[in-house]
């Protein structure tokens, strides 16, 4: 048997001015043909996971581009066309092969591109034709296309939000793959399309209840695979919103009925599980009125609408405002996206104290630039934080503090996951009252555990939470929250 592995990875939101070139997936990450030839990180850690199901099986592995750029606007065509023709000439270089295994987002859209996965897939599918199996792992903020559903033998995302379990729904994907090619199994995918567009969190119930029995049925009573895709809201196009996918062997009924059984059960518990948001003030009186603990630990909150993991520019600066429009002290606030202010840091010097204009400089959702007087407290060359094991690069950094607030300024733009990256430059997190975190969900793996307390605070940022007023034109059909209940209106 010979498989064929490649992987193309970023999250597009339509609505930012961000845009995604060649740059972004350099600064990301960027392997033509020898990913697992490298060290393992968060875009290669599904093929890592393939070739060595593959080695232990005595397969063959033909292994073509590996890259990820971070969340942003949309892809420019130039650079999605050359890594789509470089994925299909190495495919057609491979062939004949007995399956195809591609680590995909599903939420990637390039100018003239809306559905470039749904595009890439189709591609693949006319290079290998009808009989070989072709499957694609996807991030659970995907959008399900129909040519996605055409082209694909079977489709897994990703149940876990942070997303813990990459390298375990990879294996999951091989087996069904493997099964399919060995003729073991014959995968039937239905989807039902629950009328919602939100954000979830698995760490909390009753999403977490609803996860733990898509994991309970998954591999039982003819079921092979349960996937929710939550989508991703920031995006303009077509198919946004959130669906469940379910994948039966043989039985198009089945996988139909469970599709239908869980995406009603979700759609039923659509309330309970939205997450709820606090004003920039209430998320900090809240966090001030919490007790302090012994030993200290930080109230951690969560910048959720500067999040560059949703394509924001992670430089908003309307959490830092008000924390010193109030005069608070013992706040600690990252990861700040802005090489110049790191620049004059380094320039300066460790102990230096100057006039730094931190961020506001990528538009209206950024804000305004905040100008403070500050102190070099810790500079790094490269500084990386952690993404469950895989170290994630932040570039050259500084830690400033400045009326009695830190801050951790970045280069390589990236939401935060990890404390290590403030620690690293010498900042003691227990040592802060308050940590305020640009990230949306994924900080949680690495802060919760050093927190007293996580709080979810949206500012006027780039990723609203008013999901019914974002401003699609090319979703077709009423969705809750715009629509109170869209199954009413039978479309």
């Amino acid at each position: 048997m010979k498989i064929f592995i490649a992987g193309l990875d970023t999250e597009t939101n339509t609505f930012v001015a961000v845009p995604t070139g060649a740059l972004s997936f350099a600064e990301g990450f960027v392997a033509h043909g020898d990913a697992t030839r490298r060290p393992a990180n968060y875009s290669s850690v599904q093929l890592y996971a393939w070739r060595h199901r593959a080695a232990a099986l005595g397969w063959d592995v033909a292994e073509s581009l590996c890259a990820y750029a971070e969340p942003g606007g949309v892809t420019t065509r130039a650079v999605y066309e050359a890594f789509r023709d470089e994925i299909l000439a190495d495919l057609r270089a491979a062939v004949p092969v007995d399956a195809v295994m591609l680590a995909l987002h599903g939420a990637m859209v390039a100018v003239g591109y809306d559905d470039c996965e749904g595009d890439l897939l189709a591609e693949v599918r006319a290079i290998v034709g009808q009989d070989v199996p072709v499957g694609a792992e996807l991030d659970l903020h995907c959008h399900l296309t129909k040519a996605m559903l055409r082209a694909a033998t079977v489709l897994v995302a990703y149940k876990e939000y942070p997303h813990t379990d990459i390298a375990e729904r990879a294996e999951h994907l091989f087996t069904l793959i493997a099964d399919a090619a060995e003729e073991r199994t014959k995968p039937v995918m239905a989807v039902f399309d629950c009328r919602m567009i939100g954000t979830f969190r698995p760490t909390a119930q009753p999403m977490r209840g609803f996860v733990d029995r898509m994991i309970a049925h998954e591999g039982r009573d003819g079921v092979l695979s349960l996937s929710l895709a939550h989508g991703f809201p920031w995006a303009d196009v077509a198919d946004v919103g959130v669906k469940m996918l379910a994948i039966a062997d043989g039985d198009a009924e089945l996988a139909a009925a469970t599709a239908r059984h869980y995406g009603e059960a979700l759609f039923a518990l659509r309330k309970e599980t939205t997450p709820a948001f606090l004003t920039i003030d209430a998320a900090l009186d809240l966090a001030l009125e919490i007790p302090p603990s012994v030993p200290p630990r930080p109230v951690v909150i969560a910048d959720v609408a500067d999040n560059p993991g949703g394509g924001a520019a992670g430089d908003s600066t309307f959490f830092l405002r008000r924390v010193l429009e109030r005069g608070l002290s013992e706040v600690a606030l990252g990861y700040f996206w802005d090489p110049m202010a790191v620049r004059f840091c380094m320039e300066a010097g460790v102990g230096a104290t100057l006039d730094l204009r931190i961020g506001g400089k990528c538009g209206k959702a950024s804000g305004d630039p905040v100008d403070l007087r500050v102190t070099v407290m810790g500079l790094a060359d490269s500084g990386t934080q952690l993404f469950g094991d895989a170290p994630v690069a932040l570039g050259a950094c500084a830690w400033v503090r400045g009326q009695g607030v830190d801050l951790v300024l970045i280069s390589l733009r990236t939401q935060t996951f990890h404390p290590m990256g403030m620690s690293a430059l010498g900042l003691d997190t227990a040592g802060s009252r308050i940590i305020v975190v640009k990230s949306i969900q994924h900080f949680h793996a690495g802060f919760a555990p050093i927190a007293r307390e996580v709080l979810y605070a949206s500012s006027p940022g780039a990723l609203t939470q008013d999901f019914a007023t974002l401003p699609y034109t090319k979703r077709q059909g009423a969705f809750w929250p715009r629509d109170e209940d869209p199954f009413l209106r039978g479309e």
